[in-house]
């Protein structure tokens, strides 16, 4: 009987997380300048254009375009489509829509990885909501994120908190992984599943942590065009992600702006609050 392979994890010192944060604050900075671009007339490819000059103009080489021959530096998901859309002339943003934007860059050969989903003009409040349910339980999981902490703890994370708040799709399959000199590295983290399993984490590891979460299904099925994941129901989906690295003080979030300082400040807030009102 053979034992399953435990996944090898790259271990970084502090001067190569360093370098990953360089990467991962262009890769912040150039979803914030598509976020404030995207509006009701836009195409994907405005898009992708935009973003790959802000990388390529702030040192940096777009992670995404030419990796197995994907063609775009951003995928650009509409509605429906959950992740890997692929930016095109012809996807027009109109009013109501949301988009998902995932982007990648490298900066002295370390990656960056992280999404947005930004609602185009005025949405429904189930949108919002959506986009709200999403963003929160990424911040769980990178919360869950810590030295000592197992792999699965941020997995469990990030279904307990969409479990809490409605019923959501939470997408299998496609999930967050490992990062550093690749920009998909061992181990898959997935968005669902027990805590305690998986390798304990270390300082020196770097993950990147991208829930996605369904209105109804969680039913997934690929596009002809090979890239593109879309909902089997057509109803909207969402996508979150950030990088960040197990440090001795706590996750530090790597493709955030602020590192997350406000994000957990707000999330520890919440629970000291939780216990003041139980007490």
């Amino acid at each position: 009987m053979f034992k399953r392979r435990r996944p090898t994890i790259q271990m970084k010192t502090a001067e190569q997380i360093e370098l990953m944060r360089a990467a991962g604050l262009l890769v912040g900075r150039t979803l914030e300048l598509l976020r404030e671009a995207v509006k009701p007339g836009i195409t994907t490819l405005d898009l992708d254009a935009l973003a790959e000059r802000h990388i390529r103009d702030n040192g940096g080489v777009p992670s995404f375009k030419g990796y197995h021959g994907f063609t775009g530096t951003i995928c650009a998901s509409i509605n429906e489509e959950i992740v890997h859309g692929i930016p095109r002339a012809g996807k027009v943003l109109r009013d109501g829509d949301v988009i998902s934007i995932d982007c990648g860059a490298i900066v002295a050969g370390w990656h960056g990885d992280a999404a947005i989903t930004v609602p185009v003009g005025e949405v429904a409040d189930e949108l919002r909501r959506l986009l709200e349910v999403t963003e929160t339980s990424l911040w769980h999981g990178l919360a869950a994120g810590r030295a000592g902490a197992h792999l699965t703890d941020m997995s469990h994370a990030i279904e307990a908190h969409i479990r809490s708040q409605g019923r959501y799709g939470i997408v299998e399959g496609y999930g967050g992984h490992g990062i550093g000199t690749e920009m998909h590295m061992d181990p898959l983290i997935p968005n669902h599943g027990a805590a305690g399993h998986g390798p304990v984490l270390e300082p020196g590891m770097c993950f990147a942590v991208e829930p996605m979460v369904n209105l109804g299904t969680k039913e997934t099925r690929e596009l002809d065009d090979g890239w593109t994941v879309v909902t089997t129901d057509g109803r909207y989906s969402a996508h979150f992600e950030h990088t960040f690295a197990v440090t001795p003080e706590g996750p530090r979030v790597l493709t955030a702006l602020d590192e997350g300082r406000e994000w957990f400040q707000k999330l520890g807030s919440a629970a000291q609050n939780g216990n003041d009102s139980s007490s």
